[in-house]
């Protein structure tokens, strides 16, 4: 097994043990403890077991090489993965969002004490493994991890808003302040927003990896300087890159002078393919076409 592959089977191990535990924590105590913000804390864990659960079915296949029915390799099987993701994180935003509106027509309990330190462990857990995945993440360039870690962020704010939220209420009943009585429901609320939120950039991202959408133009103006350096390259005619889950693509137009043999050309298209890829190691393959250059 690749130490790329490795990785990220640990990372969703830990993610898998850490959510399921938090995720018992949080249901158990928010129900007991009549705390709507905890519970749905809680619901957002269940979706990351299952979020790290796929990835670990996936992980495999992303890391395959290319092969002769999929000459590309495997990269977008981890981007498919982050849209599943991001899909079960709006349904749930848009199923906590119901229960905490309908929260203000019901009678008002006050959750206890301790739904609130549930919900500052939980903050303090996930804090420490949103850092270290995302960590592995940028290390390894893998959207599964990627995907695994902002599953992690989500749960960061609103474990502190679940907390901020339980605390507001436990003052209101205490000192006899209705308004405040009701921070658990907005806070349930709220922490339905922030994981809408991650799901909307989670979405956003695979639909443009999935549409193959051109790679982000400060990354294509570092390849063009690259490029530039090779005096024989008279003219850039067209550059795009594309992203295929942990490594890019690109595809590469330029003009060298007409009197150039087949074998000059050969070279120098080599020669930029291992600059570009010495200098940018997440790059899986370039691919060059050659046009005649005549002057003006």
């Amino acid at each position: 097994m690749g130490t790329r592959e490795a990785l990220a089977k640990k990372i969703a191990w830990i993610s898998v043990i850490s959510n399921i535990i938090l995720t018992l924590g949080k249901m158990i105590i928010g129900w007991y403890g009549h705390s709507d913000a905890v519970f749905a804390d809680g619901i957002h864990s269940a979706a990351d077991v299952f979020a790290s659960v796929i990835v670990l079915l996936v992980i495999k296949i992303a890391n395959k090489p290319a092969d002769k029915e999929h000459p590309y390799g495997h990269g977008k099987a981890e981007v498919i993965v982050s849209g599943i993701v991001g899909i079960l994180l709006f349904l749930v935003s848009i199923y906590l969002v119901f229960e905490g509106i309908t929260g203000f027509f019901k009678e008002v309990e006050s959750p206890s004490l301790l739904a609130m330190w549930v919900a500052v462990f939980s903050y303090v857990a996930k804090v420490v493994l949103y850092r270290s995945s995302m960590k592995v993440a940028k290390q390894n360039n893998s959207k599964a991890i990627e995907a695994i870690a902002f599953d992690h962020k989500a749960d960061i704010v609103a474990s502190l808003a679940a907390a901020i939220g339980v605390l507001l209420s436990i003052i209101g009943e205490r000192f006899s302040i209705h308004l405040l009585q009701y921070g658990d429901k907005v806070a349930s609320i709220f922490v339905a927003y922030l994981i809408f939120k991650i799901a909307k950039e989670m979405l956003t991202e695979a639909f443009d990896i999935l549409l193959e959408r051109n790679i982000n133009n400060e990354t294509i103006q570092e390849y063009i300087a690259i490029i530039n350096e090779f005096s024989d390259v008279r003219r850039i005619d067209r550059i795009r890159a594309r992203e295929l889950g942990h490594y890019i693509l690109v595809d590469l137009r330029i003009s060298i002078d007409h009197f150039k043999t087949i074998k000059e050309g050969h070279d120098l298209a080599r020669s930029i393919k291992v600059k570009l890829m010495e200098q940018h190691d997440n790059i899986e393959e370039v691919l060059i076409h050659l046009n005649p250059y005549f002057p003006d």
